[in-house]
């Protein structure tokens, strides 16, 4: 007997969320595999604020160029991927003018997750490879049970490397976002 596994599309994502208010879920899309996104709770939703905030207010006064949460992004090549990170940013020369009402064609400089307790840490790792695979530059995993933030680049041979940043260290936006710094006890505080 042969199973046939439907492999879904960004389109097929557009039409299932409903872009007409009646309908309420959210997917991601991983090689074609619809991955339901649920509501997240007061913690996720704060860092998520403080992250998005702290960057766009760089990102503004230096010119640099997008700051979006919760979006859709996609490679241009590859139509069964589309990934929502919590916070994103790209430069502004890769910005289409004007801001389309569709998922973004394009994968973001640096994409920002932040851990669910739902979420491992591995799943977040393979995660963030699959963001690096796709072009991503930097991704930066926020962990509040860990305190800190893992840092994600793909190496010149193409592999994964990541480092720790802890709460009592800053957060460097690197070559992505030059000259920007986060105390990550602004973040997570000392207990």
């Amino acid at each position: 007997m042969e199973v046939n596994i439907r492999l879904y599309t960004v389109d097929d994502v557009w039409e299932l969320q409903g872009w007409d208010g009646k309908r309420d879920r959210k997917y991601e899309l991983i090689d074609g595999e619809l991955v339901e996104k649920s509501p997240t709770n007061l913690l996720h939703q704060w860092l998520a604020a403080e992250f998005s905030g702290e960057i766009r207010d760089y990102v503004k006064r230096n010119d640099l160029g997008f700051v979006g949460v919760e979006g859709g992004f996609s490679p241009a090549d590859n139509h069964h991927m589309l990934l929502a990170p919590d916070v994103a940013f790209a430069r502004k020369d890769r910005m289409p003018q004007p801001l389309p009402q569709t998922f973004a064609g394009f994968m973001p400089d640096l994409a920002v997750e932040i851990a669910s307790p739902s979420n491992t840490i591995a799943e977040l790792r393979q995660k963030a490879a699959i963001y690096l695979q796709h072009g991503v530059r930097v991704v930066w995993l926020a962990l509040p049970d860990h305190r800190g933030v893992e840092v994600h680049r793909q190496d010149d041979d193409e592999t994964v490397a990541f480092e720790f940043i802890d709460q009592d260290s800053r957060l460097s936006g690197e070559d992505v976002l030059p000259g920007f710094e986060l105390e990550m006890r602004r973040l997570f505080p000392p207990q």
